[in-house]
């Protein structure tokens, strides 16, 4: 059963059942908080950008391939690694965490011996692919590392390599921004292995012969317990990794969680003046939800950088190893947030749209980039650009997008003011306009939506790179340091 918290006046229900103490944060603290210096991770030999190694492994042939314990650690705590190789062979670890410049190697392993290891058969129901290979390494974390983005990279004798993603959190640090790196999408989009046979997601599988199919062949349950396919790669994560690199080269004080410790409970939100959804954070549990919505009530800012957040509700099972989510097909046992659907779908009306909380909604892909098209370019946002009403960004409007749905309220009591109206083409609605939106309740708060995939991509150097888009970001965040 879906349960719904009345507020008081001026404020607009969300829907979702939260905890009393979401809000009582007293905002003083959030003013007078401390802002202690970033640990540094000890200098090491120059080593090659782990972003930028050959990754030579496929999903036909699985040279090495391996998977982490955990999306996340705590800095001192360990994590283990489960790696498999083709044939018997020696295989090493290096450890790299990203910042501003790329990588930078902060560990390694010795020598290892390697096996290989069975894909398992996936569950004739459900379409679960769940590993169960042995420990290959333990990594324990020094306590003094950063919180971070890190990188396992796998290597076998052969010169083989592979890759596999994890956060490290600093649980006892305050920050001013905690990053979320959005692991469930990743999870909801790994098709491995891509063998042509074997390989499921949240989306598709395999047809006899070979070809990729659809939602017949997709999965209902995807596990972390299993490599990512494309040598390790989560789709979509060059978004997260440009955010970092962003929030890293201009100096922010920032710390890292996953969107599995957001649904732990692991991410208390007064404890930073803004939450930063890096990337596609498309898939979201209930318990998720309460602990953004606990974020906004108690006046921390957030910033979503990418688009279609917020979309899906799912459940997290297995201790937390398994994402479920059964879309359009029945849910044979729907939690206490209803059954794994749309999030605009449940409730009364819109009361669990994701409109309400984040101004707008993923509502369309554009079938190529589209320029972003600047509105109200006198909002403090855009201030320094040199923009204009109307001016353009190129094919800053790419991948998916966001829009206004008049029907859908702003909650919160929020005022939404929308940054830009993008006409693009989308290949199934036709013609469909992105939106950026951002809302301020009457305390304050700051919550902002870019509306669109390249947003991140603008921020550093690459085919989208822009430096307006940069400095309406950094605007964005140092509002957020400066706001009350």
């Amino acid at each position: 059963m879906l349960k719904f918290l009345a507020l008081g006046a001026g404020a607009a229900a969300t829907g979702l059942a939260v905890p009393a103490e979401a809000t009582s944060v007293p905002r003083q603290a959030l003013r007078d908080r401390p802002r202690p210096a970033a640990p540094v991770v000890p200098a090491q030999r120059a080593s090659a950008d782990a972003l930028r190694l050959p990754v030579n492994v496929t999903d036909r042939l699985r040279q090495i391939q391996g998977y982490a314990s955990a999306t996340s650690v705590n800095a001192g705590d360990p994590i283990d690694f489960h790696v498999a190789v083709a044939r018997p062979q020696p295989f090493t670890v290096t450890v790299h965490r990203i910042d501003g410049r790329g990588t930078q190697q902060v560990g390694a392993s010795g020598e290892l011996s390697g096996q290989p290891r069975a894909v398992p058969v996936p569950d004739p129901v459900t379409g679960l692919i769940d590993c169960d290979w042995p420990v290959s390494w333990t990594l324990h974390t020094p306590a003094y590392w950063t919180s971070g983005m890190y990188l396992a990279v796998f290597e076998t004798r052969d010169g083989d390599r592979a890759l596999t993603l994890f956060v490290v959190r600093e649980d006892q640090r305050r920050s001013d921004f905690l990053m979320v790196v959005p692991f469930t999408t990743y999870a909801a989009y790994n098709m491995w292995p891509m063998d042509g046979h074997t390989g499921r997601n949240l989306y598709r599988g395999y047809l006899p012969g070979g070809k990729s199919g659809g939602i017949d062949q997709r999965a209902y349950r995807v596990s972390f317990n299993r490599p990512f396919a494309n040598g390790g790669r989560p789709k979509l994560f060059d978004l997260d990794i440009a955010a970092a690199k962003w929030l890293e080269s201009n100096g922010y004080d920032v710390t890292y969680a996953t969107s599995i410790d957001l649904h732990e409970g692991r991410v208390d939100p007064a404890r930073h003046r803004g939450l930063v959804f890096s990337g596609h954070d498309e898939y979201w549990s209930g318990a998720m939800r309460q602990v953004l919505d606990k974020a906004i009530r108690g006046g921390t800012h957030c910033a979503f950088l990418a688009a279609n957040n917020v979309y899906w509700n799912i459940r997290m099972e297995a201790a937390g190893r398994v994402v479920t989510c059964y879309k359009d097909a029945v849910d044979p046992a729907p939690g206490r947030f209803g059954p794994t659907k749309l999030w605009r779908d449940l409730g009364p009306g819109h009361s669990h749209a994701e409109g309400r909380t984040l101004g707008v909604q993923y509502n369309g892909i554009p079938d190529r980039p589209a320029p972003l098209v600047v509105r109200e370019a006198g909002h403090w946002l855009w201030a320094g650009t040199g923009l204009r009403d109307g001016d353009t960004i190129p094919k800053l409007v790419g991948g998916e997008a966001d829009g206004v749905f008049p029907d859908v309220p702003v909650g919160y009591g929020a005022q939404r003011t929308v940054l830009s109206e993008s006409p693009y083409t989308d290949a199934k609605r036709g013609r469909v306009v992105q939106n950026t939106s951002l809302s301020v309740t009457p305390e304050g708060t700051i919550v902002f939506d870019a509306g669109t995939f390249h947003w991140p991509l603008a921020l550093v150097h690459g085919r989208y790179t822009d430096a307006r888009i940069q400095r309406a970001t950094r605007n964005l965040f140092n509002r957020m340091l400066a706001a009350k």
